[in-house]
């Protein structure tokens, strides 16, 4: 697969569209492991044991679940200029609307940001609100799309109050191109079997991919352009999803270069089981976690400032460690049978540092808040 990206127009699968939709010859069977012709040997059995298909990469049928939700995110960083971001669109076609998040953080220190609930009534592609994804080849190269408004932020902390942020913050119109290549295996899919676990816990979705992609892409922001040359990761996941089905999750994704990464994941679900999984992505291949061990330290406001991690896989230890750049303190709110539930989302642009290579991603941190504390916190 060549290294180099180039924008492609007008080709590709584009979206599953009942009403004409052209027709793919896809696998007969769930490949697992061989998703892009690797050979199974060598293939942790947890990562190789779940199924997915190319044809997985678009929308899924929603079922009758209230809260089914289907989101495909991606971020990117370019580590010469320092500077990069997310950006997230989640179907909840049977509550009628779809979650749009985008977060930007620029050079300068600024957030370029926008969050809407546009309405939708299928969930047949992903476009809404100005964000768009084209699948051009399933699994391997994904383009995402923005154009609209971005709220400028100069002070982090506005995105505490969502009132003042979007009653006071500048507006700019802005628009924004990723294309997104992968460079590594895909992670994930849907459980083999009725009782395994998923990455996220099957109340919060149950099919789930990822990958560590190389990104190019531009930023146009009102006068200001923003070449972007560099590396990301992306995830798409499908079925229930309540963010308070989290109680707590430490998530970190990140790459050094084209051929390091890691993804590592500790979470606790409402069933009371505290759960670590993940890979660390080493000369482009996968290696399973078998443990993972995390150290945080915290601000004044109980927002993380730096990590340590300590992780083991079949082939080696590692020590990484990290701190954060700029953290966009975010939250969710949903009303429950007459009882709002209050989770923070800490999403925060991240230098890291492995055995003398220097990386750029993101750490995530969300917890359910109780009598105004983080539940996870200080861990």
């Amino acid at each position: 697969m060549s290294r180099k990206c180039r924008r492609i127009v007008g080709s590709g699968y584009g979206w599953v569209n009942p009403a004409g939709a052209r027709k793919i010859a896809w696998p007969s069977i769930r490949p697992t492991a061989s998703i892009r012709g690797m050979p199974n040997s060598g293939l942790n059995p947890t990562m190789s044991s779940y199924l997915l298909v190319p044809q997985d990469e678009f929308p899924h049928p929603p079922g009758a679940d209230l809260h089914f939700n289907e989101s495909v995110y991606m971020n990117a960083f370019d580590h010469r200029q320092r500077w990069g971001g997310w950006m997230r669109l989640g179907n909840r076609v049977n509550e009628g609307y779809a979650e749009l998040a985008v977060c930007l953080y620029l050079p300068d220190g600024r957030i370029a940001c926008q969050f809407q609930r546009p309405g939708i009534t299928g969930n047949t592609q992903f476009s809404a609100g100005g964000l768009e994804v084209t699948v051009h080849e399933p699994l391997q190269h994904l383009s995402m799309h923005y154009r609209g408004e971005l709220l400028i932020v100069d002070d982090p902390q506005l995105l505490r109050d969502p009132k003042a942020l979007f009653g006071g913050a500048p507006r700019v119109a802005a628009e924004m191109h990723w294309e997104q290549r992968g460079i590594s295996p895909v992670h994930g899919g849907l459980p083999a079997t009725a009782t395994q676990d998923t990455l996220y816990g099957r109340d919060f979705s149950l099919g789930h991919f990822n990958q560590h992609t190389q990104v190019r892409g531009e930023l146009r922001l009102g006068t200001e352009t923003f070449a972007l040359g560099g590396c990301g990761w992306r995830d798409h996941s499908w079925g229930p999803r309540v963010w308070q089905n989290i109680v707590f999750d430490r998530l970190y994704m990140a790459n050094f270069g084209e051929k390091a990464g890691l993804m590592l994941l500790k979470i606790a679900n409402r069933d009371g089981r505290v759960r670590r999984g993940g890979v660390l992505m080493v000369d482009g291949d996968y290696e399973e976690i078998l443990d993972l061990d995390i150290f945080n330290e915290w601000s004044e406001a109980m927002d993380p400032v730096s990590f340590q991690l300590g992780i083991r896989t079949a082939k080696r230890s590692a020590r990484i460690t990290g701190r954060i750049l700029n953290c966009a303190p975010l939250r969710n709110r949903r009303i429950d049978q007459g009882v709002t539930l209050h989770s923070r989302i800490a999403e925060c642009f991240t230098e890291l540092y492995w055995d003398g290579q220097v990386g750029y991603g993101m750490t995530e941190y969300v917890e359910v808040m109780r009598d105004g504390i983080p539940v996870g916190y200080p861990l």
